[in-house]
């Protein structure tokens, strides 16, 4: 490096940063052609959730994506948004604002580097192949200045990556640490080489399982790229619509984000569908990694007897193992996963509160709350479906 000066810049579009520019930072690997890694960052879906009014006004997340540059050429960059609430973070802190707020502060608006909606574990400081290090700092450093300079509470990194948490830590932000459950192939090669490494009474419930859901009185199918038509997305808006009412109050998504996406990322789609005489019930959608399947949104007209577990998750391990995808992501929190194969595995994130008196009182927290999340994944890891001993008969 020859010490050449990098600027740090807000846009409010991801349009005026450029395609090539952002997916040059956020998916150099798929640069021949290839799969992205990581779908959540390329410039596709975030430039469908802006689009569509997923985020912008009236969402409380406001777009301020984060570039670095340097003789010109963006090296790094980073979704930001200014939030006026912390729904649709999955990474709670609300008893924060309520404490900061009660003490007499005001917690919002704050900046957070995230992907909207999205509980999902990759890379939030995107940078060029050769700026890993460089850019990512410029990043942090110029996100810190940008907070400070506005009189912000906080700035938040979630669900980062592990480097990327360790090297925000070593930079003075604080670190925070949560838990998910993700399936991950151990060289099962079909199904039923998975079934053959759980315990007896968990492979026989997982078998018991699919027969139930699969007795609904229809047929499953698996849609993806041209396969998914129009219609499809109908059927998966209203089963979307029904859950995320449900869950969170108001759908976070519009119905135009759904129809971006099979314009731009059809072929990045996998969509799970339990149909009678050619009429979806009920669906599970998920987004295709270059080695990992991300489960993400799930919903029924009709309820059936473990239906949702069949669609959300053995169907999605199924389609990996055919496919040779070596994991799939089903969505945060979730117990009732773990007797499915889906173990607990720690998720990270990153923290810096301007308020130095606020900040210590959250760190002890913090520390407190690591421990307990390394403890409660040692626990329910030895609580998995797993045979324990290798001389369990197979059946």
């Amino acid at each position: 490096m020859d010490g050449a000066q990098i600027e740090i810049s807000l846009s409010e579009t991801i349009s005026s940063i450029g395609q090539a520019d952002w997916d040059a930072c956020a998916c150099p690997e798929a640069a021949d052609g290839t799969r992205p890694a990581d779908p959540f960052t390329t410039y596709r879906f975030l430039s469908a959730l802006e689009q569509s009014g997923s985020v912008g006004p009236g969402t409380g997340w406001g777009p301020r994506y984060l570039t670095a540059r340097r003789d010109g050429e963006v090296i790094a960059c980073a979704p930001l948004y200014v939030k006026s609430h912390s729904q649709g973070e999955y990474v709670f802190d609300h008893s924060w604002a309520h404490a900061y707020e009660g003490a007499g502060g005001r917690y919002y608006p704050k900046l957070q580097i995230a992907v909207p909606f999205t509980p999902v574990t990759g890379r939030r400081l995107l940078t060029r192949p050769g700026f890993e290090t460089t850019g990512a700092s410029a990043l942090i450093q110029g996100a810190v200045q940008i907070s400070a300079d506005n009189g912000l509470s906080s700035l938040h990194l979630t669900f980062c990556t592990e480097a990327e948490a360790e090297a925000g830590r070593q930079m003075g932000l604080q670190h925070r640490t949560g838990q998910q459950f993700h399936w991950i192939d151990q060289g099962y090669e079909t199904f039923d080489g998975f079934l053959a490494s759980l315990s007896s009474r968990k492979r026989k419930n997982i078998r018991k399982e699919r027969a139930r859901a699969q007795g609904f009185g229809g047929e499953i199918v698996t849609l993806t790229g041209d396969q998914i038509r129009p219609e499809h997305w109908d059927a998966m808006w209203m089963f979307y619509q029904d859950t995320g009412a449900r869950k969170w109050g108001t759908p976070y998504l519009t119905r135009a984000f759904f129809d971006l996406l099979h314009e731009t990322m059809r072929d990045d789609i996998l969509l799970i569908f339990a149909e009678r005489d050619g009429q979806p019930i009920a669906g599970a959608m998920n987004l295709i990694g270059r080695d990992t399947l991300f489960g993400r949104y799930w919903g029924c007209i009709e309820d059936h007897a473990c239906l949702h577990f069949e669609l959300c998750y053995y169907q999605a391990m199924d389609w990996a193992l055919t496919h040779g995808l070596s994991r799939v992501e089903a969505g945060a929190q979730g117990e009732h996963k773990l007797a499915r194969g889906y173990l607990p595995v720690e998720t990270h994130s990153l923290h810096w509160i301007a308020d130095q008196g606020f900040a210590r009182a959250v760190e002890e927290y913090l520390e407190a709350e690591r421990r307990a999340v390394s403890e409660e994944i040692e626990v329910l890891t030895s609580w998995g479906p797993f045979r324990q001993d290798t001389r369990e008969d197979h059946e």
